[in-house]
């Protein structure tokens, strides 16, 4: 049923990094695009009008997945722009300054889960209401952008954005097979030490530099990389994958 329909994709924090990566190889495929940002306006238009210049439709539309009202909007913003949504890639996501956990507080551990974990359930729910055969639709594909944090911890550095990466792992496989018989399925990537802008958040920008000696392909990964993985995820040629996971780790 999938195959006769418009293809339209929401990717959250798509204004940067893996999530603009995706956008742009997923209007590439097709897709209609909703470029998703929380502030970066400029950079979130600069994708849409490259989505354009290529023949593609996209919009870009403001929200924050941590707060649930935007959230709503966000996904009713694409229903009357773009139309039902058949592709949700979860994205979006934070990290803080490098810190030992016995100098974390709360105020800083609901920041980061709030958007990487309840972010990514919010717009899942609006995702499987509008996907679900259950509900009356027609199918599609949720991809959980998670990370190889969540295997090796971040010691040292972040164990609350590598615990919230643990339990999108967790929801990746659960949400899979709630949904697994209304036509939806359920995947993530975990990327590992990617040249993205992220690092900076964590206070070291050469942080790739730093560590793609410990990598057994001895370099750090591209956006465009992840990004690949994220489409074969969602394409018609995984069509018999679910809760299932791609590293795109260079080995690590």
């Amino acid at each position: 049923m999938l195959a006769d329909m418009e293809k339209i994709a929401i990717v959250t924090g798509a204004s940067r990094g893996i999530g603009a990566a995706t956008a742009y190889l997923a209007a590439e495929q097709g897709y209609a695009i909703c470029v998703n940002y929380l502030c970066n306006q400029e950079a979130a238009h600069s994708i849409v009008s490259s989505i354009t210049q290529i023949g593609g439709r996209a919009i870009a539309v403001a929200a924050d997945v941590a707060v649930e009202n935007d959230v709503v909007r966000l996904f009713e913003t694409v229903d009357e722009r773009l139309g039902k949504v058949t592709a949700l890639v979860n994205n979006a996501g934070i990290l803080e300054q490098q810190m030992r956990v016995e100098n974390i507080d709360a105020a800083r551990l609901n920041r980061v889960f709030a958007t990487n974990i309840t972010g990514s359930f919010l717009c899942a729910r609006e995702a499987v209401k509008r996907m679900s055969t259950r509900h009356g639709g027609a199918g599609g594909a949720i991809v959980n952008v998670s990370s190889v944090a969540s295997r090796l911890g971040s010691p040292g550095e972040y164990i609350d954005y590598a615990a919230s990466k643990g339990a999108i792992d967790t929801m990746t496989i659960g949400l899979a097979k709630e949904v697994a018989d209304e036509g939806i399925r359920v995947n993530a990537v975990r990327p590992g030490f990617i040249y993205t802008d992220i690092h900076a958040s964590g206070g070291e920008p050469n942080r790739v530099e730093r560590v793609k000696e410990l990598v057994p392909m001895k370099r750090g990964g591209q956006a465009i990389e992840v990004a690949k993985a994220v489409l074969w995820l969602l394409s018609a040629e995984a069509s018999y994958t679910t809760g299932s996971f791609i590293d795109v780790a260079g080995g690590k």
